[in-house]
């Protein structure tokens, strides 16, 4: 998940074609004098009493999800909310994010990039140790001696491969920053016919910061196979690199690769992208979603707490139930959900308080400020009815620094990285997840010099097999972990899915998936003694970090692992 630090669960208006949501006939909202929300109507109204009820606030429909009930509107009203929400037929409204306006001359010059140090640590100076390593050892691909994480999963040359890679038959969904599906290690998986980008750049917030900068087309819709971010390219090869030769091998290298962008260059991720992500996967056979983020602007969203406004507490009660409408139907219609759990560090089941809400400037002089948070309150879609939520494991197995955590909250674990699981406490390479990075991201980066080609970081790697040369980032969060799962996921639709009458290839009921990971994960019990303490010493605290966290539960059950650790082996191995 990031904010993105890492690190992301019905109603039928009418039976009418939907107009397409973010789409090329969605004109442009942001205008001047305007602003823009996301409405979500009440159930069982008609699409002719919404449009109404939208009309009668002030409002113009920019695009409309009928599968769910869940609109984009653009309005010059100023008492919109007000207004809004008192039509019969809106149940509720979210303020929506600028889209295409071209930023103005006086904001601000600089990038604004959600990744968070707990991913990206912050491309600090590290252990010179780190980037020295010996001969590599011929293994299934020529980067997989470095990947710990393939390896604590089972998924390796005389593991997983040897019993199931997956079938080309099984769709697995990336709702995140972009997927580039012109990488060496992900093209000859990636679905391009079946990849969409239901977001609009955004060049500047409402305060006129930088979010993602000036747009790149016209319309403010990149391409579905670019990824100016590189964490939606990251998830999508952990998932699904092929064994071809190049590079590293996903948990699932035969599967299908579908783009299905919701997330901002910047790593914002909004309401109705969101939502249009969910259904799109529920109406064209996507079999699994990876959903490594929270939906912004609230990493947890409160329906009545009194830190918050009236106002406040309406929007976080709307993306609670558009979202939910939406995981519900994406669910319904066979589709997997899968989740990471965050980053903070928290146990979700436990009174925490939220210093980030709201993270985005909707209105001008928004900031976030702090709220305590008891465990009613949601984050979504990580804590989403139906949703598979998955903690972060380091390299020894314990449960990452960073991961969030919670008895009853996560439901399995995997690899995420953690650059401080070694002996000293002291950050290290080595245990960070490696997967693939857009070239040209990595060149705009400076992490490649673009004279040699080389790397310029020991967080990136470069493999030159077969003449094509593909470059790799080390990660770390629980939006690593995540995909791993959805990985494992999709190697359970591909070994016990029927055929899927109404899309082609195959399919098998989100229930089926969930229970056979759980039951097939490795049972892992909460560490001896049960609050276990970390010693850190981070680039920004060379005196050291301690910090602790408290595992409640069983072997078969706790807040660390949930269920165990999921295994791509004992998926696909013969009993």
């Amino acid at each position: 998940m990031r904010k993105l630090i890492i690190g992301t669960v019905v109603v039928a208006l009418a039976a009418i074609p939907a107009m397409p949501p973010g789409g090329a006939n969605a004109r442009p909202a942001g205008e001047a004098g305007t602003d823009t929300f996301v409405v979500v109507f009440t159930e069982g109204t008609s699409l002719e009493a919404s449009r109404a009820a939208v009309a009668a606030a002030g409002g113009t429909i920019v695009s409309e999800n009928t599968d769910v009930g869940v609109a984009t509107v653009s309005t010059a009203n100023a008492n919109f909310v007000v207004t809004a929400n008192e039509q019969g037929a809106i149940e509720g409204v979210a303020h929506n994010q600028v889209i295409g306006e071209v930023p103005h001359d006086v904001a601000a010059d600089g990038t604004v990039k959600k990744v968070d140090d707990v991913e990206d640590v912050g491309r600090a100076a590290v252990n010179a140790a780190a980037a020295k390593r010996g001969p590599k050892q011929p293994k299934a691909e020529p980067l997989a001696d470095l990947q710990w994480d393939m390896k604590q999963i089972g998924a390796t040359a005389d593991g997983s491969y040897k019993y199931g890679q997956g079938s080309d038959q099984v769709l697995v969904g990336i709702i995140d920053t972009g997927v580039d599906g012109t990488h060496p290690d992900i093209a000859p998986n990636f679905d391009a016919a079946l990849s969409r980008n239901f977001t609009h750049d955004i060049p500047v917030d409402a305060d006129g910061n930088t979010v993602d900068g000036p747009c790149e087309v016209p319309t403010c819709v990149d391409p579905a196979n670019e990824d100016d971010d590189g964490h939606g390219t990251h998830v999508a090869s952990t998932i699904a690199s092929p064994i071809n030769g190049i590079g590293i091998a996903g948990v699932a290298p035969k599967v299908k690769i579908v783009n299905l962008r919701a997330g901002q260059d910047s790593g914002y991720f909004f309401l109705q992208p969101s939502v249009d992500a969910l259904t799109y996967a529920g109406d064209n056979g996507i079999d699994v979603v990876n959903m490594s983020y929270y939906v912004d602007p609230w990493l947890f969203n409160c329906a009545d707490n009194p830190a918050d406004s009236p106002e406040d507490q309406a929007e976080q009660r709307t993306i609670v139930t558009a979202m939910q409408r939406a995981l519900d139907y994406a669910r319904r219609h066979g589709v997997t959900l899968v989740s990471a759990a965050g980053n903070g560090a928290t146990d979700y089941t436990k009174v925490i308080v939220d210093e980030s809400s709201p993270d985005y400037v909707s209105v001008p002089g928004e900031a976030p400020y702090d709220r305590t948070i008891p465990p009613s309150c949601i984050s979504m879609p990580s804590e989403g009815n139906g949703v598979i939520s998955v903690s972060s494991t380091g390299p020894s197995l314990r449960k990452a620094y960073y991961s969030d955590y919670g008895n009853g909250y996560v439901d399995v674990a995997a690899p995420g990285g953690d650059a401080y699981d070694t002996p000293d406490g002291r950050l290290s390479v080595d245990g960070l997840v490696l997967a693939a990075y857009p070239e040209s991201l990595a060149i705009a980066s400076g992490d490649v010099d673009v004279a040699t080609g080389e790397p310029t970081t020991p967080f990136v790697v470069r493999d030159c097999a077969k003449g094509t040369c593909a470059y790799y980032q080390y990660l770390q969060g629980t939006s690593m972990a995540s995909p791993h799962a959805a990985g494992v996921a999709a190697l359970i639709v591909s070994k016990y899915g029927i055929r899927d009458r109404t899309h082609g290839g195959l399919t098998l009921d989100p229930r089926a998936v969930d229970l056979l990971m759980r039951v097939t994960a490795t049972r892992t019990p909460c560490p001896v003694p049960a609050t276990f303490t970390y010693t850190r010493f981070p680039v920004s605290a060379p005196q050291g970090v301690v910090t602790t966290a408290t595992c409640e539960g069983n072997t078969w059950q706790n807040g660390f692992y949930g269920h165990g650790v999921v295994s791509a082996l004992r998926v696909v191995k013969p009993f």
